[in-house]
């Protein structure tokens, strides 16, 4: 049985995850609950209202604001055509007359006899909400949206670019330590969420793309390849609504640094299923993790065992990992948890625990340095 923790990152072979589907603005709902999904499967959508184009109609006649309404040919609540006439003026006793057309397709929102300006509103602009995960409905938000549950494994991400997507796993490194470079990357990875070792390159990211790959599930990547990818600089923000044509989950770090072991070959066991994933990253408040989830058979409304072991906190064998220096990136596991808080060497008093890394060799931690994993 696993352990999971709050804060920190959470991988898991069995967790029972739950997501809401929610719409932008309220619209449909097309499902019920106990409807069973797939990651394809729309389960509501809406209309979002178009854009608006303003045409100063006064300028462009030569009309004082308030002689615009009588020489409309629309009224408001129309439908306009793109190019279309929409108001006419004649002058020099009918011999001549200004036209003035539409820029867009859409409705005539207002006319207005003070700006001599018509607003058009552009037609509705659809929007559909997907299950994203394969299980079942199991609740329902009237005109917002659903919550959709599935048993399945569970990997939370460092960093990850990209959106919502799906795919059969392929581990193409031989093990955790590997770099993914384009080499390793082919025509068979098409429509494959693909699973390296400790590092991608921007070449490998590329040439994933051009394969037609859904995903990349890495240990680290180095952030001059990310802005040489993007093609600019990322900053602070919340990440996942790049169009980039695939989706990079970054499991450990920055630079290149071995995937976890433990997540490798969790990874490797689920090779050929399909993988749910999602690069949506944000660290400032409201944290917001890039996530695998690796949906499974399971009866979802049996909650007993999930409940059981996310009420457990850090404890001796917890495995964690190091998030700051000297020992950043680093994995080990809790051997001491000293109650009383101790000094620093910045002066400071905080409180810490000894942790065991893989060598065996021992440090003492605060605590605030640390994220706890899930076994």
């Amino acid at each position: 049985m696993g352990h999971a923790y709050t804060p920190g990152l959470k991988v898991t072979e069995k967790l029972l995850v739950t997501k809401k589907r929610i719409l932008p603005l309220k619209g449909e709902v097309l499902v019920k609950v106990g409807d069973k999904v797939t990651p394809d499967t729309v389960v509501a959508r809406t209309n979002l209202p178009g854009n608006v184009e303003p045409i100063n109609i006064a300028n462009i006649l030569g009309l004082p604001p308030e002689d615009v309404p009588e020489h409309m040919l629309r009224k408001e609540g129309e439908k306009v055509k793109e190019n279309e006439v929409i108001a006419r003026s004649k002058t020099f006793f009918g011999l001549f007359s200004s036209e003035c057309k539409s820029k867009s397709e859409g409705t005539i929102e207002s006319i207005s006899s003070i700006t001599g300006q018509v607003l058009i509103r552009g037609n509705p602009i659809p929007v559909e909400i997907k299950a994203y995960l394969e299980g079942e409905v199991v609740e329902v938000f009237p005109k917002e949206g659903v919550s959709v549950s599935t048993w399945g494994s569970f990997i939370q991400g460092i960093f990850g670019i990209g959106g919502e997507t799906h795919g059969e796993i392929k581990i193409v490194t031989k093990d955790n330590t590997e770099v993914l470079t384009d080499s390793l990357i082919d025509k068979e990875c098409a429509g494959k969420v693909i699973v390296g070792g400790s590092l991608v390159t921007s070449p490998a990211i590329k040439k994933a793309v051009s394969v037609g790959a859904k995903g990349i599930v890495i240990g680290g990547f180095d952030d001059k390849d990310l802005r040489e990818f993007l093609g600019y600089d990322l900053g602070v923000a919340i990440t996942g609504s790049e169009e980039l044509g695939i989706t990079l989950v970054v499991t450990e770090g920055f630079g290149q640094i071995n995937m976890a072991e433990r997540t490798f070959e969790l990874l490797k066991s689920k090779q050929g299923k399909m993988a749910c994933i999602n690069g949506a990253t944000q660290i400032r408040a409201g944290v917001i993790r890039p996530e695998v989830v690796i949906p499974f058979a399971g009866d979802i409304h049996q909650k007993i065992e999930t409940e059981v072991f996310e009420n457990v906190g850090l404890q001796i064998g917890s495995p964690i990992r190091v998030i700051r220096e000297p020992y950043f990136g680093k994995l080990g596991e809790v051997v001491g948890l000293p109650s009383p808080l101790q000094k620093l060497e910045s002066e400071s008093s905080a409180r810490v625990l000894e942790v065991e890394f893989a060598d065996k060799k021992r440090a003492i931690i605060p605590r605030a340095n640390v994220e706890m994993l899930e076994e």
